[in-house]
């Protein structure tokens, strides 16, 4: 189609498509089938390459509509999300929480253990690890429909659980979010995360997904929300 074109001619052709392109889709951090057993590689792939991919593209797509989403960071994004529209709402936080998501996780056996200051912080506030996976799987399997999980650092230097529905999360300026803090650690319950492996067995997979946390990436973020 464009083998006829002159140079100029082709980029002024193409430029419609690349205006308004300010936030990207970052690559998966592994191998699609890194996460294997517990996540597949078809979900992987499906999960990222389109449903991610898809948030990202519409997002873009409302900068036409307002032009200053094109000099903001997606973190700062979710802080103002209330005066913004749905679509920016949906999308600006599909983005924001898979870009979360995927960070979080590791290859079976390569994501470590909790840092000695993320520990003694869970300690002092779920008593021991195994107390706050079961507070953070309770979130995940009683959120109604569709949503998201979070471990999130508080204003005041706390730990914290809680579960937005759809796409939102903690950080979000909006009245339906209950407990606003820092997130750290992200588990997606959307079913197109785990239902080719998983079925309705929503329990399933969030047992099993403590597998491939990345603990030193969560001590990361944990250190980072203190400063």
């Amino acid at each position: 189609m464009f083998s006829s074109l002159r140079p100029l001619a082709l980029a002024a052709a193409l430029l419609p498509s690349l205006a308004f392109a300010q936030f990207t889709l970052p690559p998966l951090p592994y191998a699609a089938d890194a996460l294997e057993p517990v996540i597949d590689k078809t979900t992987m792939e499906i999960h990222h390459d389109r449903h991610h991919a898809a948030y990202v593209n519409n997002l873009n797509a409302q900068i036409k509509t307002y032009p200053e989403l094109e000099h903001l960071s997606l973190d700062a994004l979710q802080g103002k999300i209330s005066q913004y529209n749905a679509a920016v709402r949906n999308n600006g936080g599909g983005h924001y929480n898979h870009d979360l998501f995927w960070k979080v996780m590791a290859e079976p056996g390569l994501g470590g253990e909790p840092s000695a200051a993320l520990k003694q912080a869970i300690d002092a506030q779920f008593g021991n690890l195994d107390e706050l996976k079961k507070r953070f799987d309770q979130a995940a399997v009683s959120r109604f429909g569709s949503g998201w999980a979070w471990l999130v650092v508080t204003a005041d230097k706390k730990l914290a659980i809680t579960s937005t529905a759809n796409q939102d999360n903690p950080l979000m300026d909006l009245p339906e979010i209950t407990q606003r803090g820092t997130p750290i650690l992200a588990l997606d319950v959307w079913e197109h995360a785990y239902y080719l492996k998983y079925q309705n067995k929503r329990a399933d997979y969030v047992t099993q997904w403590w597998k491939v946390v990345n603990w030193n990436e969560v001590s990361r973020r944990y250190a980072a929300a203190l400063r």
